[in-house]
């Protein structure tokens, strides 16, 4: 649930308010193909487990909230150490669910990417660029048209 593979589908199902992700449980969650033997794995829970149990300890230690971690998870002007290992664990989580799927073939990295053009930033606004760490256009749609295939087999 936490993987970017389970994002993208959110995103591309997921509806929104404003620039904000709706995440519709009939929608987003649902409709999403789980790998097969995803809940007896000990490989998705292991992976799954270690981010979550950081992630809740560097909170904690933080005396901080989701949106302020993901906030520094997501700006590429963050290097804590603490941040580097939750970005170490992401990525780990993610490379086991799509093991799950069987799709050993893909390896994305994920990158810092700017969620809009620099041009979009009106000029005399003090707006920042935001950025997200995520996996390059190419992988993202790649994983999703697997997503996308595999829900239409399911569905047949």
């Amino acid at each position: 649930m936490q993987s970017r593979a389970h994002e993208l589908w959110a995103r591309f199902f997921g509806s929104s308010m404003k620039d904000d992700l709706r995440y519709t449980p009939t929608d987003c969650f649902e409709t999403f193909p789980f790998p097969e033997g995803w809940l007896s794995s000990s490989t998705i829970d292991a992976e799954g487990s270690a981010y979550s149990e950081f992630r809740t300890a560097l909170m904690s230690a933080r005396n901080e909230g989701l949106t302020d971690t993901y906030n520094r998870f997501h700006d590429p002007a963050e290097t804590s150490a603490d941040i580097q290992q939750l970005r170490t664990l992401h990525a780990a989580m993610d490379r086991a669910v799509l093991g799950a799927y069987g799709w050993t073939d893909l390896a994305p990295v994920a990158e810092f990417i700017p969620e809009f053009d620099a041009d979009d930033i009106e000029p005399g606004t003090r707006a920042r660029r935001k950025y997200r760490l995520r996996w390059p256009d190419e992988a993202r749609d790649e994983v999703l048209a697997r997503l996308l295939e595999l829900n239409r087999q399911r569905a047949r």
